[in-house]
Formats: C-alpha cells, sequence, structure tokens
C-alpha cells in the first residue's frame, strides 16, 4: 500500500516508517499539535496515479535528539490509533465478503529483505 513498515504496540499501528521517516498516526484530538508544528499528513500515489492520504504525520525531526518528548508523542499517536479501533491483522473486507490472503509473517519479510 504504502512501501514502508508499520510500528506497532499490543497489535496496534501508531507509527509507520518510510524512506526513512517516521510518521505517527493522528486524529482529532492530536492534530492540532502536528498543525502548530506545521507537519503535514503522509501522503502517497495510487495505482491510478492519484494521491492518498492517510492519518499519519511525520513526527517532529527535534524529538530524536529528546526521548521523554518523544515518547509523549508515542503515546499521544498510540491513543489515536485505539480511537480508530483498527487492530493489527484485522483487514477491512470487500463488499462481497471475501477478504486478501494473509501471508505469514517471515515469508513477507524475507520478500521485503529481497527487494
Amino acid at each position: 500500500m504504502f512501501g514502508g513498515a508499520g510500528i506497532y504496540a499490543d497489535g496496534t499501528m501508531f507509527a509507520l516508517v518510510v524512506r526513512g521517516v517516521i510518521y505517527l498516526k493522528a486524529d482529532d484530538v492530536n492534530t492540532p499539535a502536528f498543525e502548530r508544528e506545521n507537519l503535514a499528513p503522509f501522503t502517497y500515489e495510487t495505482k491510478d496515479g492519484k494521491r492518498g492520504v492517510m492519518s499519519y504525520r511525520r513526527m517532529p525531526d527535534r524529538l530524536y535528539d529528546d526521548p521523554e518528548e518523544l515518547a509523549t508523542w508515542a503515546r499521544d499517536a498510540l491513543a489515536a490509533a485505539r480511537r480508530t479501533g483498527v487492530k493489527a491483522g484485522k483487514k477491512p473486507t470487500s463488499k462481497t465478503g471475501a477478504s486478501r490472503k494473509r501471508v505469514p509473517k517471515k515469508a513477507a519479510i524475507r520478500r521485503r529483505a529481497k527487494k
């Protein structure tokens, strides 16, 4: 979908890493903090050439040097992810009720490592 890696806590994805950049989950509660820092949402190009927007925002660079504040932002991102209610392994199904075949984790990791 976005060509990156997810960061999880207790089965809940609260951050993602794409091209060496960390993005944290945002919702109505914590988005104002990202907006105060002028941090735009994560976007990607869809298969049909359009721009997709995800509810993740770039982590402020200053957090790499401030582990205490990073922990605060990470907790807020995890809380935002929990409010959305999407857990790891729960994928939306199509209108017909069919879901995508899951690839075992080890196979997915090996495939990613070969790229």
